[in-house]
């Protein structure tokens, strides 16, 4: 009770561990997930699970749906967010036993608003507000964008370098560069949440430099502010009673 909420660019497992030791899960909440924000082509994505969890069950993925869409609603006031199935295809018969399974489950969740499987492909094309998937998955999803984001930045920085038409193309587009620069740098957001847990907790990435620290403890206020334990608490207590009556 010291603190209100806890920020670490440290071990991820170890802040893991720390967390459900010490503030222990949300009742009702049967795994944590590590939540995380990309850009897309009309705003930002929330994705979760991004590796808390490698092994899930369905009913798992459903609680990681109503965590992100809850998210979405605070940080991002998105009345209501459009929670997507991250899948090897549309159909709601594709993917393994685990994606079909939760597929099934979210058409029938009448507080998430389900569009359906997308494909990664799709992640960065706004079609979804909220991206389920499990923690193998999802951490895939994380460590590919964030070298695909530093192998662009390369090419551009030694493109630029080569010559002095492009030099002079460079500083004709630096505040176009800036903005793209903007989007994809996880600096932005500073890291990803740990939802489930009794308390505020932030991972930023290890290599986090002071802007990135700084939107991390940024982004915990808010999770303060915006009450996101209590509304988590507060949905998944709805959530069972609804259940408990049908």
């Amino acid at each position: 009770g010291k603190a209100q909420a806890f920020v670490s660019a440290g071990n991820t497992g170890a802040v893991m561990a720390a967390a459900l030791f010490i503030l222990g899960r949300i009742e009702g909440v049967e795994r944590p997930a590590i939540t995380g924000v990309l850009p897309t082509r009309s705003g930002r994505v929330i994705v979760l699970d991004m590796g808390a969890n490698v092994d899930c069950k369905p009913r798992q993925m459903l609680q990681f749906a109503q965590m992100g869409s809850l998210f979405a609603k605070v940080f991002f006031q998105v009345p209501h967010p459009r929670v997507a199935l991250l899948n090897i295809g549309e159909e709601p018969e594709k993917g393994n036993e685990l994606t079909i399974n939760t597929h099934q489950l979210l058409v029938a969740q009448s507080d998430v608003h389900f569009v359906g499987n997308i494909e990664g492909t799709q992640i960065f094309s706004g079609q979804a507000d909220v991206i389920v998937c499990d923690g193998f998955n999802g951490n895939v999803v994380l460590k590919l964008s964030e070298g695909v984001v530093e192998t662009i930045l390369y090419f551009l920085r030694s493109g630029i370098l080569k010559s002095w038409r492009a030099k002079l193309g460079a500083l004709l587009l630096k505040p176009v560069l800036a903005e793209l620069r903007k989007k994809i740098d996880y600096d932005e957001f500073g890291g990803a949440m740990l939802l489930g847990v009794n308390g505020a907790v932030v991972i930023s990435h290890g290599r986090a430099k002071e802007r990135a620290i700084q939107s991390a403890l940024s982004l915990a206020s808010e999770m303060i502010q915006g009450e996101m334990v209590e509304r988590i608490h507060q949905a998944v207590r709805q959530n069972q009673a609804t259940t408990a009556e049908t």
